[in-house]
């Protein structure tokens, strides 16, 4: 867990200068794709919710502005989302 709590989170300013996480909050790091590395802030999801993943705003994926990449949940790791692709 440790690990996890060093990287950025999705959606973060980039002007922010605590982009990393908060305490008392859940994440999921992304793996893989072009948002590898971030964060997702999960605090409040449902577990249904959680098991379908998320389609998350990306300028830099497949379709550029107006994109989406795709990621969901790694069987049996809680902590990890795998890149499933990009989206328009």
């Amino acid at each position: 867990m440790d690990e996890l709590m060093r990287g950025r989170v999705y959606g973060a300013d980039h002007d922010d200068p605590s982009p990393g996480p908060r305490p008392g909050r859940d994440y999921r790091e992304l793996v893989a794709g072009p948002l590898d590395g971030l964060l997702l802030d999960v605090t409040g999801w449902t577990r249904a919710e959680l098991g379908e993943g998320a389609a998350l705003a990306t300028e830099i994926g497949a379709y550029g502005p107006g994109g989406h990449a795709r990621y969901g949940p790694r069987e049996g790791d809680d902590l990890r989302w795998d890149w499933e692709g990009d989206t328009r």
